[in-house]
């Protein structure tokens, strides 16, 4: 799968979209997937976005719930971003149980896992930088509740990669799948990948019944750990041109719109700041999507350095990303912006949500 950066390919990429189709096949790997994550990820269209444009085809919530739902996910995710913080980075509810290891199977490195489903998916993984959710669930609980690994380092490792990589709901998915971010571990067997990956596997460590994967030992080719090496590389940026006598409208790598005060004169900055990626890198295909999607932002500047050193007052919309910039800020784009409150699951932010929205 290629994703195009020009902003009118993703507009009628929204406007092709068959929410019927997702609903019908979403779970299977050649299903009628949207392929619009790595835009929401940055920020280069939004979720209220994309459900106007929904409605403006005369598709409300009863015919694309499945989707709206899975949108409502991405905000739920956020939320928990905005009220906890890096507190993502921990276990939020349970502590992970049975843990045996940490880093990540070196057989997950080298697509020697064993299902062939996964190894197909993840030789390719490094280039493309997507994975079908099914598959990043099958990744998640097989290395966290078959191998018994913490789910931190696998879930860096995977974000890294990932054109759509979401700090919110890479983190807190692996959790969920993980048993800590929800109330019971997430175990798929082969029978379930074989139906939804199109494979015939058998015989694995996987081809069980669901009541015995969890009294396995790990598989003795998943014990061996390794520390996934994850480079970055600065982008390369010109200096900075700034005109004081106009307003500064700042973006980040997850807040690319390019409709925001779109047509106002002003400074425009992409501000990437090295404290952040010291913390979370990401692969440098990934970078090149992120500076390509933000050539749409017309005048943009590319600033890599610390916000804080621009020393100016920006106008930038609100994200957990940049809850420490000074400035005017401006609301984060929301399903329901009147939704007050902690949801301590999806779905309870699911039922007030969807009460909302019809």
């Amino acid at each position: 799968m290629k994703f195009s950066t020009k902003r009118e390919e993703v507009l009628a990429q929204i406007d092709r979209f068959d929410p019927a189709k997702y609903a019908r096949s979403r779970n299977f790997i050649t299903g009628g997937v949207s392929y619009l994550s790595p835009y929401l990820s940055r920020g280069f269209i939004t979720v209220p976005q994309v459900v106007k444009r929904l409605k403006d085809r005369g598709i409300g919530l009863e015919q694309a719930e499945k989707f709206i739902q899975e949108l409502a996910w991405r905000e739920f995710y956020t939320r928990t971003w905005f009220q906890k913080g890096d507190a993502i980075f921990e276990d939020i509810r349970h502590p992970q149980e049975g843990i045996e290891r940490f880093g990540i199977p070196k057989a997950v490195l080298e697509s020697t896992t064993g299902i062939q489903a996964l190894d197909r998916a993840l030789k390719n993984f490094p280039e493309t930088g997507y994975l079908h959710n099914h598959l990043r669930m099958y990744l998640a609980g097989t290395i966290c509740n078959v191998a018994k690994y913490h789910w931190l380092e696998p879930a860096q490792w995977l974000y890294y990669h990932l054109l759509d990589g979401d700090l919110a709901s890479n983190a807190l998915s692996w959790q969920w799948c993980a048993g800590t971010f929800s109330n019971k571990l997430y175990y798929a067997n082969q029978e379930n990948i074989n139906r939804y990956t199109g494979s015939q596997q058998r015989g694995t460590f996987l081809d069980l019944d669901y009541e015995d994967l969890p009294s396995q030992p790990a598989p003795d080719h998943l014990c061996r750990s390794v520390e996934a090496a994850l480079p970055f590389t600065p982008p390369t940026t010109q200096p900075l041109v700034i005109q004081s006598d106009i307003p500064t409208y700042v973006y980040t790598h997850y807040t690319l719109d390019p409709t925001f005060h779109e047509g106002k004169e002003g400074n425009r900055i992409l501000v990437l700041e090295p404290s952040h990626f010291a913390k979370h890198p990401m692969a440098p295909k990934t970078i090149e999507f992120i500076l390509s999607l933000a050539e749409n932002i017309p005048g943009i500047q590319v600033y890599y350095g610390e916000y804080a050193d621009l020393n100016l007052k920006g106008i930038f919309r609100d994200h957990p990303i940049n809850a420490h910039f000074q400035g005017i800020r401006e609301v984060h784009p929301s399903l329901a912006p009147g939704l007050q409150g902690e949801f301590n699951s999806f779905f309870s932010f699911w039922n007030k949500l969807s009460r909302q929205l019809s």
